[in-house]
């Protein structure tokens, strides 16, 4: 398959963290966690995220989600969510059936949680009858490509902390929202109050590996058994260890959230004007959303993959990632406009 614009789960490897890999990829290490690779990597994410971060490294997002909710609910507890929260609406029921706790999906504006929702939602405290909401999960970006702002943010876990809740970020493209923002990512989540992030690789570059970050140590205390538990324990630590410290040495993180953002925005400006093109919003990541007509879909796929989000409306996500490039995106409108004819 060529560069489309299908995922950035679609890209292949950055060079620099290949080049990571096959340099860790020497004689032997001691495994689970205790090699020099995985302590260079939490000293670099507490550099990143502060000094209180504490890291555990797993495989895949599903599996970072579904290990810190496991770690900040019970099963008789529930989390408030997005409506589109990939937690929601693609794990498989993987978080309510090994977390064990209930999923409860609020109404979103262009896939953001509302405070009146969040308010409306929080009923019955105390009645035995009744899962009890122990965690508010905010997805930055957005599952629709928006980004919450600061103050957006600061409202959502103000609220959370005035009710006793613990707040959960699923960050698969964290990186995005703080380039976006044009902040660090200590800013946009320790500094906040956020308890624990889901902080994605897969989609930013690296091979496979995501990390489960917490900021509350309470939290953290048992993680380690929940993690072994959840089959997320990895052996060969030091694979996933080297692939983070190249990410973020030289701020190779921030040349990767740059070109996916900039690459979504050229394709956003070049596309808004053409017939028959119908953008949501100007992007706040990496994807654009558009409805186009549905006899289009098929002519374009035979140059370009990319998923049609809604099949009613054929409004389709188109993703960039660290490798698109500007011809992509030029060659992708053309066809664009020679179908608009």
């Amino acid at each position: 398959m060529k560069r489309g614009f299908g995922s950035d789960n679609h890209s292949g490897v950055h060079p620099r963290i290949m080049e990571a890999l096959l340099a860790a990829n020497v004689e032997h290490a001691p495994s689970y966690g205790t090699d020099e690779w995985t302590e260079k990597a939490n000293q670099e994410f507490r550099r990143q995220f502060g000094p209180d971060a504490q890291v555990y490294f797993v495989f895949n997002g599903t599996a970072a989600n579904v290990t810190a909710l496991r770690a900040i609910t019970r099963p008789y507890q529930s989390v408030f969510c997005a409506d589109v929260a990939h937690i929601n609406v693609d794990e498989c029921g993987a978080p309510e059936q090994m977390a064990g706790c209930k999923l409860i999906p609020l109404p979103t504006v262009n896939g953001k949680l509302q405070l009146a929702e969040l308010e409306k939602a929080f009923i019955r405290r105390g009645d035995q009858h009744y899962s009890q909401t122990q965690a508010l999960s905010i997805t930055q970006p957005t599952e629709l490509g928006t980004t919450y702002s600061m103050d957006e943010l600061r409202v959502l876990i103000a609220w959370a902390k005035s009710k006793k809740l613990w707040v959960h970020i699923d960050g698969s493209r964290l990186s995005n929202a703080a380039y976006y923002l044009g902040k660090s990512l200590r800013e946009i989540t320790a500094d906040l109050g956020v308890d624990v992030v889901s902080y994605g690789g897969t989609k930013n570059g690296l091979m496979m590996g995501e990390a489960v970050v917490f900021f509350n140590k309470t939290l953290a205390e048992d993680f380690k058994y929940i993690r072994k538990q959840s089959s997320q324990l990895p052996s060969k630590s030091r694979f996933i260890a080297a692939q983070f410290l190249a990410y973020f040495q030289n701020d190779l993180w921030k040349d990767i959230a740059g070109n996916s953002i900039g690459m979504a925005r050229l394709l956003y400006e070049e596309a808004r004007h053409i017939p028959g093109v119908e953008i949501r919003c100007a992007p706040e990541g990496n994807a654009v959303f558009a409805k186009i007509p549905q006899a289009w879909v098929k002519a374009l796929r035979e140059h370009y993959f990319f998923y049609v989000w809604d099949e009613n409306t054929f409004e389709c996500r188109w993703m960039t990632s660290w490798d698109t490039t500007a011809d992509d995106i030029h060659t992708f409108v053309k066809l664009l406009k020679e179908l608009a004819r």
